[in-house]
């Protein structure tokens, strides 16, 4: 491993020596000005003890995640690496992530039509559905590639990517890759680009097509006295379709994936297979969407016996709307089901103008969003095609279980120059079966979950917001309220207090206050947050991927800086 790692290196070098006399031959001395940039994160916890929440405290009682990212560009040059250290990984992150190194390294060189990159990168090939590599450190997921990519642009309107390396999987001190290899082509065409007539032409077409495939050394498994092999290749495939006539824009992308058994799937060697579409029509003040999505199978890794967050090729992203208020984001967030789903969801937003009834002096913004997601409409298999396929899929429509139902409505308005406020109403219904987000109930959560979001601005740099939200269910651990007040001092000064209260909860011992307090202070592009108090157990999601958080009682510190 340290072998390749140096030979990497010396590859970079001769890469970036050959391609810096080349652009020293073509720059004019303004464009050679070297630029360096970069940001740092520190996110420090301590931990107490804490019986009635169930406080997890590690041995060493407190915990910190740091990452420094420093970019040098020179003319057509870039190199990148950035620096992490976990001592050890705050809980709730990856407990393999430890100790300090350098997490991710390159070396880039872009000119014209032509974009070479050497070492750590991340890219994805349209939607995601055939291959995405992604950094996202609130969440602990890192799955970078480390190798090769190529961006060539022949002509206008025309891009092809490929991309060859393995991922990575751990860090020790160092980045530790996994096993596979994964290769990648993508080609994207615009006819508006590439047709001279059709650049000025109301209607735009975009065509995009996508081929991976990652290499595994087989192996070889026992299952009722049937030996099977392990497929060493993988392939999967995707086309993808944009369409954008004046205001209406619709995007379509389907996936395919060959016989790939993993640990996601229970060692089938069932095809693979997914469907994306998105319908848009928006003008001024009013807009409409309409989304469906079919997942069959589709838990895609550069190893076979990875789970959870460890070395994905691709990325499904959700189809229900990311919420962000505390509870409908962190106590019933719903994610991708990788092995299958069926799902549709619309919204609808209108802003009713000034000086109308309903829009007062301001306007008023009304949205409605709604999302059904169920499971696949399977049957059941038997004798041999039940080891190998595992079950049939009968149709691309709604099986009998109901996964998740997802009703919000959300109105913001504006009264006066001083006050404003948004109102949210959630609905859910919610399958801890499918999505085990809780431990204590197993079944359909339904809970209707009320925001007021209320600002004030009563200087020109002073302002209070206040949040008050109400989950009322008959299952699982009950109703909840949340509190909050945040005081703003512009530019500098911030100070916040929250209040959770379990108050439904059917045991005595657990009606808790989780009573939470912070403060910030921001400079430039520098920031630096402490806060105190108890976090209740929950889940924390981006983008449609989520990661637990277990209970904490401590001090929390987190600084932030760019330049």
């Amino acid at each position: 491993m340290r072998i390749q790692s140096a030979r990497l290196v010396i590859a970079g070098l001769m890469l970036f020596s050959s391609l810096y006399t080349h652009s020293q031959e073509q720059q004019s001395q303004a464009e050679a000005k070297g630029q360096l940039h970069g940001n740092v994160q520190v996110l420090f916890q301590n931990y107490n003890p804490d019986e009635t929440i169930g406080a997890q405290v590690p041995d060493a009682k407190a915990a910190m995640n740091s990452f420094g990212n420093f970019t040098y560009t020179y003319g057509h040059i870039t190199a990148g690496v950035r620096f992490e250290s976990y001592q050890s990984a705050i809980l709730g992150f990856p407990n393999r992530f430890k100790g300090s190194g350098i997490g991710s390294r390159y070396i880039r060189y872009n000119m014209d039509n032509l974009d070479i990159t050497v070492g750590n990168f991340y890219e994805q090939f349209g939607n995601g559905l055939c291959f995405r590599s992604y950094w996202e450190p609130n969440l602990g997921i890192d799955n970078a590639m480390d190798g090769v990519r190529i961006i060539f642009k022949p002509t206008k309107g025309v891009s092809i990517k490929g991309v060859y390396g393995q991922q990575r999987y751990d860090f020790d001190s160092r980045i530790i890759n996994g096993d596979g290899i994964v290769r990648g082509v993508d080609g994207e065409f615009s006819m508006n680009e590439f047709i001279k007539p059709w650049e000025e032409k109301p209607l735009k077409v975009t065509l995009g097509g996508s081929f991976v495939s990652k290499y595994q050394a087989g192996e070889t498994f026992e299952r009722d006295t049937t030996v099977f092999a392990m497929p060493q290749n993988v392939v999967a495939s995707a086309g993808r379709l944009g369409v954008t006539y004046k205001n209406f824009q619709l995007t379509g992308e389907y996936v395919y994936k060959f016989a790939d058994p993993n640990a996601d799937n229970g060692f089938i060697f069932k095809k693979g297979e997914g469907i994306f579409l998105n319908a848009t029509y928006s003008t001024k003040g009013f807009g409409i969407n309409a989304g469906a999505k079919y997942v069959d199978n589709m838990a895609y890794r550069s190893d076979r016996d990875a789970l959870l967050f460890d070395v994905p090729i691709n990325y499904l992203p959700a189809i229900t709307r990311q919420h962000t208020y505390n509870l409908a984001a962190t106590l019933y967030p719903y994610a991708t089901v990788l092995n299958g789903e069926v799902g549709i969801s619309g919204e609808l937003f209108y802003t009713f103008k000034k000086e109308s009834l309903l829009g007062g002096k301001y306007g008023t913004y009304v949205s409605l969003n709604v999302a059904a997601v169920n499971g696949l409409d399977t049957s059941h298999v038997g004798g041999r095609s039940e080891l190998i396929d595992g079950y049939r899929v009968n149709s691309y429509g709604f099986g009998n279980t109901k996964y998740v139902r997802d009703v919000n409505l959300e109105i913001r308005k504006k009264i006066s120059k001083e006050w404003s406020f948004n109102l949210v109403h959630y609905y859910f219904e919610f399958n801890t079966r499918v999505i085990p987000v809780t431990q204590t109930y197993k079944g359909i959560v339904y809970t209707h979950i009320d925001v007021l979001d209320v600002q004030y601005k009563f200087k020109p740099k002073h302002s209070v917001r206040m949040e008050l939200q109400s989950l009322v269910t008959e299952q699982d651990k009950g109703n909840w309220a949340t509190g909050l007040v945040e005081y703003s001092f512009s530019p500098h000064w911030s100070i916040a207090v929250m209040d959770q209260y379990n108050y439904g909860n059917d045991n005595e011992r657990l009606k808790v206050h989780y009573l939470y307090g912070n403060i910030g202070y921001s400079k430039g592009a520098s920031r630096i947050m402490i806060g105190y108090g108890k976090r209740r157990a929950g889940i924390f999601c981006i983008g449609g991927v989520c990661r637990a958080v277990p209970a904490s009682n401590g001090i929390e510190i987190n600084i932030t800086s760019s330049f």
